[in-house]
């Protein structure tokens, strides 16, 4: 069977206050030509459908007709709520998009209550997928409690706790069936592409490779933004995000991952470019080198850093030279060095007016409309 393994969609994402609902939709248009081109019977959306816990109506109306179509021709369609999900959300998605054979989970469940999804590929082979969605602290507890129907002892490791779970999930793999795991969280040692959320990316939210048994076939890992084959008893893949999210992901290379596998053997794993969404770029040049510059850059979102000396309007002059910077900053270089203090009794014989200029002038920043400004300011204040 085949098998096209997605990730880290973060609909609805802003950057520097600009929507990318327009990318998403050419993103997950160009995701789901990628299933009917190659024919696959499931999709696996690793977690992080949305960028936020209370997605737009927007962002819902483009996530939901995406799954759809990915579930044409009688495709499996698996999606797990990853940590920027709200897993609630998703289960009351579950009974609607569940009546269009779309299995979604929110939470953790048994794997008699749906954690474990059991179907046949159209291709023939018999699957047994084990589903852990994101799971906080808190919520490892309860589904611990959840599997065990006893109090949760509070003290025990993420991972112990995370282990426990994949364990109780894959526990009815066979040789005979498709083997697969699915889930959204951080393994040690992977490289992170720059978008992920820190809280939960860090040592205390780590699992452990050996929670998935030698028996599967393949692991669909999300949250690492950056596509990445992880080592363990079993093939485990990020298949990072469809595209940067931020400036700290320019250098990966958006995609997907296309997963051939049958009973008994390894998956075989392809990856897949996604090559919809603007790319992403950093760039650093005085004035006249950006200008020269701008042709090259067209279509791409920018973070521009400027080696010139800091004055008012600068930011503006760089954004008619390169409409699409949505960051601008100073080179360090360039950048205002704390103002030399006066020793107490100069300053004190100074007036505000003149210890103004003087802030202005260490700063880099000598503008007498500025100091123009203040004055008035000052005298509107004080009269």
């Amino acid at each position: 069977m085949k098998i096209l393994h997605t990730a880290d969609w973060h609909v609805g994402k802003v950057l520097k206050g600009r929507g990318r609902i327009d990318e998403h939709r050419a993103v997950l248009r160009e995701l789901v030509g990628i299933a009917r081109s190659e024919d696959v019977d499931a999709v696996i959306v690793a977690g992080d459908l949305f960028d936020t816990s209370a997605p737009t109506p927007e962002a819902q109306a483009l996530v939901m007709p995406a799954l759809m179509a990915l579930r044409e021709d009688g495709r499996q369609v698996v999606v797990l709520a990853g940590n920027h999900d709200n897993p609630y959300l998703l289960d009351v998605y579950r009974p609607v998009l569940g009546a269009l054979g779309i299995h979604v989970l929110g939470t953790f469940r048994r794997p008699d209550g749906g954690g474990v999804i059991t179907f046949t590929a159209r291709s023939g082979e018999p699957v047994r997928l084990a589903v852990l969605p994101f799971l906080s602290h808190r919520h490892v507890v309860r589904a611990a409690e959840a599997l065990t129907e006893t109090a949760a002892e509070h003290n025990r490791g993420y991972a112990e706790r995370f282990g426990q779970l994949a364990s109780a999930l894959t526990a009815g793999f066979t040789p005979d069936t498709v083997n697969l795991v699915t889930t959204h969280g951080t393994l040690p040692g992977g490289k992170f592409g720059g978008g992920e959320r820190e809280a939960q990316s860090i040592f205390s939210y780590y699992f452990e490779a050996t929670a998935f048994p030698s028996t599967t076939q393949y692991a669909a890992l999300g949250h690492l933004h950056r596509r990445q084959q992880m080592p363990g008893p079993c093939p485990i893949w990020y298949s990072g995000s469809p595209l940067a999210v931020d400036f700290g992901e320019e250098r990966n290379t958006p995609g997907v991952l296309l997963v051939t596998v049958e009973p008994g053997s390894p998956a075989v794993v392809r990856e897949v470019a996604i090559t919809s969404a603007r790319q992403l770029a950093t760039v650093t040049g005085t004035l006249g080198e950006l200008e020269a510059m701008a042709a090259d850059l067209a279509g791409a979102w920018l973070r521009v850093i400027v080696a010139e000396k800091p004055r008012p309007g600068l930011a503006d002059i760089v954004r008619e030279l390169l409409p699409d910077a949505l960051q601008v900053d100073l080179h360090e270089q360039f950048r205002p060095t704390q103002a030399r203090r006066r020793d107490s009794s100069g300053a004190a014989s100074r007036g505000p007016r003149d210890l103004f200029r003087d802030y202005l002038g260490a700063t880099g920043r000598d503008d007498p409309r500025v100091a123009a400004l203040f004055d008035r300011l000052h005298d509107e204040v004080t009269s």
